[in-house]
């Protein structure tokens, strides 16, 4: 006899774990199935930033509803959340007037932050440069998360607490619908039951979909990213954007005078070339995660990203960092890169392919932030 789900889940990252939460909520019987041993692409791949203030005003709206979830689950079981804030850091007049203006559009949207005098960011922020900072806006609602840990934890709380079904190890080859079910097999010959059918891993759709997926708008990003071994007696609290975030990330696109700052800027620049922009954050042994840059293939092409770690690109990033912070060592202890998928068009891939097998993947750089709250309102439309 085959078990009979609700809902069947392809892929374990957050996007479709976060789904799996919100249906357990509403008593449905789930199972999640995941290809590898545990999930280990762009989910564990990042820097653990729960950052909604770099969101345009709707992804924003998901990542405030993520921010309370996030913090619900924390009160029940460990996955590792801190409520830390971020801030973003200006360098000069023009990144200046952009923190200004977005902290306009917060009090607007009712979206707690505080401008931070120069004085204020040095005293808050160990080793901040001098020369480098001229004001900052800060998000104290913001949350950090460990990356690699995260998932694992959300996963166990769903099993133990929640009547989750997890199936590692478990590639899922075909679905095939039939008069009130899908049915699904793997590729060991298991076959699942269920009435409705979530495909969430990523560009790994394209088993499954191949036609789907070469028609589709889909591209990849590569992102580099390093650790510092851990920085002794020092404290780096929350998520560190700084003057590349602000001219790089959406939110700040609503602000006036958005587009005329961007006009400026050296479109030869290496920050451009490689798609830096500096971040930093302290995972809980010490160390210091900073990058990170961004390399795009359309999806049907990764091998065009290679598989290398481009040292120029550390090293570049490594040299943008030190003009920001004096961290007590930059000796790096890791490097490695995260490849997620994102859509040239829209702001995330969804895609009925009938009535009871649904596509959503592509979400790009906003899966830790925006996942468990977009997938509650995602779930609405998939069961009605």
């Amino acid at each position: 006899m085959k078990t009979k789900y609700d809902l069947l889940i392809v892929g374990g990252g957050v996007l479709g774990t976060f789904h799996a939460y919100h249906a357990l909520n509403k008593g449905l019987r789930v199972a999640v199935l995941e290809q590898s041993s545990r999930p280990q692409g762009a989910t564990t791949r990042n820097f653990g930033q729960v950052v909604p203030s770099g969101m345009n005003t709707k992804w924003q709206n998901f990542g405030r509803e993520s921010l309370a979830i996030y913090k619900a689950i924390q009160n029940e079981f460990d996955i590792t959340i801190r409520q830390n804030g971020s801030v973003y850091l200006a360098s000069n007049a023009e990144e200046v007037q952009l923190i200004e203006e977005l902290s306009a559009i917060n009090k607007q949207n009712e979206y707690s932050s505080t401008l931070l005098t120069k004085a204020q960011c040095l005293e808050k922020y160990p080793g901040l440069r001098a020369d480098y900072v001229k004001a900052g806006l800060f998000f104290p609602e913001e949350v950090t998360v460990e990356p690699r840990t995260m998932i694992h934890r959300l996963q166990q709380y769903l099993v133990a607490q929640k009547g989750l079904d997890l199936f590692t190890n478990t590639k899922v080859i075909n679905l095939e619908e039939l008069l009130d079910q899908v049915e699904v097999t793997t590729a060991a010959g298991t076959q699942f039951s269920t009435s409705q059918v979530l495909i969430c891993n990523g560009s790994d759709f394209k088993t499954l979909y191949p036609h789907l997926f070469y028609e589709s708008d889909l591209q990849l990003s590569k992102l580099q990213m390093m650790q510092t071994k851990p920085q002794h007696n020092f404290e780096l609290p929350g998520s560190i954007l700084t003057g590349l975030s602000i001219r790089r990330y959406e939110a700040f696109y609503e602000c006036p005078s958005f587009q005329a700052i961007k006009a400026q800027e050296d479109p030869e620049g290496l920050e451009k070339k490689w798609g830096v922009h500096i971040l930093f954050k302290q995972a809980v042994d010490g160390s210091v995660i900073l990058g990170d840059s961004h390399e795009y293939a359309d999806a049907d092409k990764i091998e065009d990203l290679g598989y290398d770690l481009n040292m120029n690109i550390d090293n570049f990033m490594i040299g943008e960092a030190k003009k920001i912070f004096d961290l007590p060592t930059y000796e790096i202890q890791d490097r490695w890169y995260g490849i997620y998928s994102q859509c040239k068009t829209q702001d995330i891939f969804l895609k009925d392919i009938d009535a009871r097998i649904h596509v959503a993947t592509g979400i790009g750089g906003k899966g830790m932030t925006g996942s468990a709250g977009f997938a509650k309102h995602h779930l609405e439309t998939i069961l009605n």
